[in-house]
């Protein structure tokens, strides 16, 4: 069943994020979460620990990341530290969250600059005699592949493949255009002006799409 939650992005647009839940309050909710999947009870652990979120986001905004996307790297990581977190655990769910939440954020920063590098050596840098481009990677000698990691990467397409199936038709032109699937990939930016339409808007459908394929993907 695919499951998102919208109403925290307008909570981190407008920045009036809802208040830090008592001590009880939370303590009931993980309960709840932890003995019947109460998805409200879910949503409210999500949704009044955006503080935190931001809190942490604010740290990365010197990284030349998108602030926007920034923020939703950082919710994902707060709905995984919900889903994985023990109630017996020592530690509090916030302390827990915030691990989470930076772990997701560098993850992700690490990931965008092995494909800033990646897309850096498939850049055409001459033409061979026969007119056709030659990329940068194609004058390494070692070529090697990992037999195993390709697999693994093949089955990872088939499934998103799957999943992006799931989205409607405006969901999944700004997810190809925004990452590139089948044609080359673009800013929030360059989409809103080819789209004649806001970049506030391609940034909520942008996370409203990302939102679905996580839950499709996630396990």
């Amino acid at each position: 069943m695919i499951f998102f939650f919208l109403p925290l992005f307008g909570a981190i647009k407008s920045e009036s994020y809802p208040r830090k839940l008592t001590d009880e309050e939370e303590r009931l909710y993980l309960e709840r979460l932890a003995k019947y999947k109460d998805p409200e009870a879910r949503n409210k652990l999500i949704e009044h620990n955006l503080r935190l979120v931001a809190h942490i986001a604010k740290k990365y905004e010197n990284t030349g990341e998108d602030k926007d996307d920034i923020l939703s790297i950082g919710i994902i990581g707060l709905m995984k530290a919900v889903d994985s977190y023990q109630i017996t655990a020592n530690n509090k769910l916030a302390t827990y969250a915030a691990r989470c939440i930076e772990n997701e954020i560098l993850m992700t920063l690490r990931a965008n600059k092995n494909k800033r590098n990646l897309i850096y050596l498939q850049s055409p840098i001459t033409q061979d005699k026969d007119g056709n481009e030659v990329e940068l990677l194609d004058l390494l000698e070692d070529r090697n592949i990992d037999i195993f990691k390709s697999y693994q990467e093949k089955v990872m397409k088939e499934n998103l493949k799957e999943a992006l199936k799931s989205l409607n038709s405006r969901e999944y032109e700004i997810i190809s255009r925004r990452y590139g699937i089948n044609r080359k990939a673009q800013t929030q930016k360059e989409i809103s002006n080819d789209l004649n339409i806001s970049r506030s808007y391609v940034s909520r459908i942008e996370k409203r799409a990302l939102l679905k394929l996580y839950f499709l993907l996630k396990d």
